[in-house]
């Protein structure tokens, strides 16, 4: 059972960090502190639940907390070498937890074991956080909120910072909390609901000061060509230019992006000072190692052509990486961990909006959340004040901190498609949503396209959240919407790596009854439908520089000729032909095309539901319910083909494992003698 301490602490934190206005993800830490009989001695023993290293507040549960015995922790006082040691008393935690521990200590739990309060609260909310980088950041403190709440100067957090606060909050018995300069803010009550209207009463304080007190331009005047672009003009450039700036963030590793465009980001890249202030850099720790010390940004107009935007971003790209790397040299030390790469996680652009980066969708998108967190710091602060963030020596300090090494390592390793972005067409449902299915499962993230938008969505929701799969309506033989289905990819998760040419449809029916309309209809889908796609994303795979991969899926029936299928066959070879004509073109550009040829693959497909298989059935003189029996009862394995069989091939050819494969063909028939390939 929970211990009621437990319960209130988890049920404070979700309400704290459910509101992005107290904090951001996975940002800050709360505790609570209360006595428990040790199932060893029988006697009362005091412990304290502190949110665990990496976890979020908005969706804490009571596995994300960690515990830990107060007399023991309150013990390592007396053995603490001194701030300069500091770091080792994070290893000294795992000697005071109570139990199985719980989830690994954070670095903040010092704070919470040493200041003398039950429930303590560090939060990283904009408004304070503000107050904390304001040049005057001490003053403001005493001007906003009197002697209720106290300024400490800026110290990394560890075991130093726990006792700075306990000291203040001993010494000064009115405090609620304090402010942490450059930081965020802590803040304590004897009761959870206490600390919590603490907590947010600090914040609340500080963002309506701002509000009353800030001058009318945080940033400056506009800059004259800097205004936001209208929605659709903004949202096409980004896509235009969304390859580019994913290759040059993905130098060192790849990246997947995110793009943003909220009111935050497009004020800020309007404003005169943007350009002071982007060169600061975030403050608060969690921000930047999310978002790195400082971003990169075109110094362009709204309004400059496409080709002049890429051609100087990649001027600045490379301006970036020597800056990165010069900021890592002058404060490495040689114990500091190695550089971990010199390419930007923030390209801000004028009139069009931000793209972040990062191992996963997930950290891409947050990575963005963050940086509108720095704006709005920085509009607090200049606001009130001058924005004045920690100097790039502490952020060298956190960013290369052994520490944060260790839990870098602590990683679990990546996925074999993870950081790649896959696009599927046909994909909501048989062949195309099982190949879906399956590379989503390998880390990749999956665009779903299909000619039913609803059918799309449904299809990746079923795979997993917007983070993980979109959906989004392509009709392949039509160039507008292909284009737009690759803009779509391009701006959900910053370019395209994996293409799966799947959307097909097929007419059953001989010489004699095929009509030129099928003929057009089986052709503009499934041949020119696949070279659209192809031709589409390959673009963005050139732009990129980072190789990618193109499978169709083509058919038996390429190279195996059967009766009363004309078109459908005569289609499959073409897409076969442009395997090969694909693969010698673009492997130039690091660029893999290989096929994949199924047969006889009935559950979950549309091509067979829709009339298909009843004319296949009439042909072979079966009945449609056995069709898929009777095709595996012609193969060499008698195995019936399904589409996870389609899908396991799919994610072989783009693996890791068939790195040095191009121009192939593999059959997923179980076995067709007649279409062995020579």
């Amino acid at each position: 059972m929970t211990h009621p301490a437990a319960a209130d602490l988890i049920a404070r934190s979700n309400r704290l960090g459910s509101d992005p206005k107290n904090t951001n993800y996975a940002g800050g830490n709360t505790s609570a502190k209360g006595t428990e009989t040790d199932p060893v001695t029988g006697q009362p023993v005091e412990l304290v639940w502190v949110k665990g290293s990496g976890g979020d507040l908005g969706t804490l549960t009571e596995q994300g907390l960690a515990v830990l015995r107060l007399d023991r922790m309150r013990a390592l006082v007396d053995v603490y070498p001194g701030v300069e040691r500091e770091d080792e008393m994070v290893a000294a935690f795992d000697y005071c937890l109570h139990g199985k521990g719980g989830a690994a200590p954070s670095i903040d739990t010092a704070m919470h074991g040493l200041v003398d309060a039950p429930h303590v609260d560090h939060l990283h909310p904009d408004s304070g956080i503000a107050v904390a980088t304001a040049a005057d950041g001490q003053e403001l403190t005493s001007t906003i909120f009197g002697d209720k709440v106290v300024w400490v100067p800026w110290r990394r957090p560890g075991f130093q910072l726990g006792l700075d606060i306990a000291e203040i909050k001993e010494k000064n018995p009115q405090a609620i909390g304090c402010i942490l300069g450059g930081h965020g803010i802590t803040a304590w009550g004897e009761t959870s609901d206490e600390a919590e209207r603490a907590s947010l009463w600090i914040i609340d304080t500080a963002a309506a000061y701002i509000a009353e007190h800030s001058r009318p331009e945080p940033f400056g005047p506009p800059l004259a060509g800097y205004a936001p672009l209208p929605q659709a003009e903004r949202r096409a450039k980004a896509a235009a230019l969304g390859a580019t700036i994913r290759g040059i963030a993905s130098q060192d590793r790849p990246m997947v992006g995110h793009f943003t465009d909220t009111g935050e980001v497009l004020d800020f890249l309007a404003s005169s000072e943007h350009p002071r202030l982007g060169a600061l850099g975030t403050s608060c720790p969690d921000h930047f190692l999310r978002t790195k010390v400082k971003p990169l940004v075109l110094d362009l107009p709204s309004d400059a052509p496409v080709e002049d935007c890429v051609a100087r971003l990649k001027e600045l790209a490379v301006a970036y990486r020597e800056d990165y790397q010069a900021y890592y040299d002058r404060h490495a030390t040689p114990e500091s961990p190695a550089i971990r790469g010199a390419d930007p996680l923030i390209v801000l652009v004028p009139g069009v909006g931000m793209f972040s980066f990062g191992k996963d969708k997930q950290t891409a998108r947050v990575a963005g959340e963050f940086y509108v967190n720095a704006i709005n710091v920085m509009r607090g602060a200049e606001g009130l004040s001058t924005y004045a963030p920690i100097d790039e020596a502490e952020k060298f300090r956190i960013e290369y901190w052994a520490l944060e090494e260790a839990k870098l390592q602590r990683m679990p390793k990546p996925k074999p498609l993870a950081t790649r972005v896959a696009l599927v067409t046909g994909a909501a449902g048989g062949i195309g949503k099982a190949t879906a299915k399956k590379l989503a499962a390998e880390g990749a993230c999956v665009v779903i396209a299909d000619l039913s938008l609803e059918k799309a969505q449904a299809a990746a929701a079923e795979i997993g959240g917007s983070d993980v799969a979109v959906g989004v309506a392509a009709d392949v033989s039509d160039e507008d919407a292909v284009q737009a289905m690759v803009d779509a990819a391009v701006l959900a998760f910053g370019g395209v790596d994996l293409v799966v040419n799947n959307a097909g449809l097929s007419l059953s029916k001989s010489l004699m009854d095929t009509t030129a309309a099928d003929w057009d209809l089986q052709h503009n889908v499934m041949a020119k439908g696949s070279f659209l796609v192809s031709k589409a994303t390959a673009k963005v795979m050139v732009e990129q520089e980072m190789g990618g991969d193109i499978v169709y899926i083509s058919s038996k029936n390429s190279v195996v000729a059967g009766p009363n299928n004309i078109a459908y066959s005569a289609t499959k070879a073409d897409q076969a032909h442009q395997v090969r004509l694909l693969a010698a073109e673009l492997g130039a550009h690091g660029i893999k095309v290989n096929g994949v040829n199924p047969d006889g693959v009935v559950q979950g497909s549309g091509i067979f539901a829709s009339g298909w298989g009843a004319n296949r059935a009439a042909v072979y003189g079966v009945e449609e319910k056995d069709l898929g029996k009777f095709y595996a009862q012609r193969t060499i394995l008698k195995r019936e083909v399904l589409p996870e069989n389609i899908a396991n091939a799919v994610f072989v050819l783009c693996g890791p494992d068939m790195t040095h494969t191009t121009g192939l063909h593999v059959p997923v028939d179980a076995g067709v003698a007649a279409a062995f390939l020579r």
